[in-house]
């Protein structure tokens, strides 16, 4: 953990004195409910799941659409805490299949649902079709597992949104800003909350998860130098999310206050930090050629090529922000948790026109992003979508 924190320019963990301060009370919740963890083989996911499994909950089940996470997860539970007097169960399951829907209602008692299922990259809004699946995994899956645990008596909802659903600039952020909308409808029937938070330092398919996966196959680091981010640890994901799903009143949103404890740092510099505490010295790069040349030679000499530009590509926000100028916020509750309050606020017409015009163009199998991006401007007239032309997947 101290490796992980000196990467990302801290020295304490974020949330260890609200966990303490609450801790007696988070396990007597725990262990005596149930939950289902929706997405959970994810790399927050993981994080949620273990904190709820070291606290003895009566049921914990697990879904996920990775077979091959699930493996990895249940895997480390096991090798790092053993088992539990309640039921562990495990599912590899599409949350948009009937399958799924099948496993619902044989069981579908839980005292808590948390869903940290999501297409969660930037890029996903490359081509329209990819875009049309973020919007049914982040919006319409939300909404379905949503209506289900209300028929199921199911005590709270828990779903995971992203600081970049404040003031959003790109289409994954628009599209967990419109999930907080149909959130907010379900709300009147049963208690939600929610939480926003930074990047989360080496999840999976992250650029720095790709750092690691550059090192073992001996290819050049690649890194932004102008993009300064807020990172959390894997496992302060996990404890940001349990306190919100726990301790989060009906429409709250947790998120990780700014704090002397939670620094801006850039991806260039965690990069240069990562190659050191490897004990290689970053060569910088002047092109993807050259960089691609130099990692067949420069390692073993105890250097390692790097490329490090400025980023040019569609939906990168200039700065990071969890909440907006015109959201209610309470920071006096805890030390490192910040909460937005949020009253049911929503617009019943646009939600309704929203779903049958994704519906319809689902019905044709014909769309263009035009019509994604005309339906995203319709939901939030200030959106701020920032189109370059230009995708990460046209870099290294």
């Amino acid at each position: 953990m101290n490796s992980l924190l000196n990467l990302i320019g801290r020295e304490k963990e974020l949330f260890n004195n609200d966990i303490n301060n609450h801790n007696k009370e988070l396990l007597k919740i725990v262990s005596n409910s149930s939950f289902l963890v929706i997405g959970g083989a994810g790399s927050i996911g993981q994080a949620v799941t273990k904190e709820i499994f070291k606290r003895n909950p009566k049921k914990l089940h697990v879904v996920d659409i990775s077979e091959n996470n699930m493996v990895e997860l249940v895997r480390d539970i096991r090798s790092s805490f053993g088992y539990i007097d309640g039921e562990f169960a495990t599912f590899a399951l599409d949350i948009g299949s009937l399958e799924y829907d099948a496993f619902i209602k044989a069981d579908g008692k839980y005292d808590y649902v948390l869903n940290l299922s999501a297409l969660k990259h930037v890029r996903s809004e490359k081509d329209p079709f990819t875009l049309m699946r973020m919007i049914e995994t982040n919006v319409f899956n939300t909404d379905k597992t949503l209506q289900q645990s209300i028929e199921n008596g199911t005590k709270k909802y828990f779903c995971v949104s992203t600081d970049k659903a404040a003031n959003p600039v790109n289409m994954m952020g628009a599209s967990k800003r419109i999930m907080e909308m149909f959130v907010m409808r379900k709300s009147k029937q049963m208690d939600v909350s929610m939480a926003r938070f930074a990047n989360v330092a080496f999840s999976d398919g992250s650029l720095l998860h790709g750092f690691n996966q550059r090192i073992q196959k001996y290819q050049p680091i690649v890194a932004p130098n102008d993009i300064k981010r807020y990172f959390v640890t894997p496992q302060e994901s996990g404890e940001l999310c349990l306190m919100s799903c726990v301790f989060g009143e009906n429409r709250d949103i947790y998120f990780p206050k700014l704090s002397e404890n939670l620094h801006l740092i850039t991806f260039a510099n965690i990069a240069v930090k990562y190659l050191n505490d490897l004990g290689f010295e970053p060569y910088l790069c002047e092109t993807e050629d050259e960089a691609r040349e130099l990692a067949k030679t420069l390692p073993s000499e105890g250097k390692w090529p790097c490329l490090f530009t400025a980023s040019d590509t569609t939906g990168e926000k200039d700065f990071e922000e969890f909440f907006t100028d015109a959201e209610t916020l309470d920071m006096d509750r805890f030390e490192n948790l910040g909460v937005i309050k949020n009253e049911a606020l929503y617009n019943e017409d646009k939600l309704n026109h929203f779903e049958t015009t994704i519906k319809t163009l689902k019905q044709n199998l014909s769309w263009t992003k035009d019509d994604i991006v005309k339906e995203f401007f319709t939901m939030i007239p200030d959106f701020w979508h920032k189109e370059t032309g230009k995708y990460l997947d046209g870099k290294m």
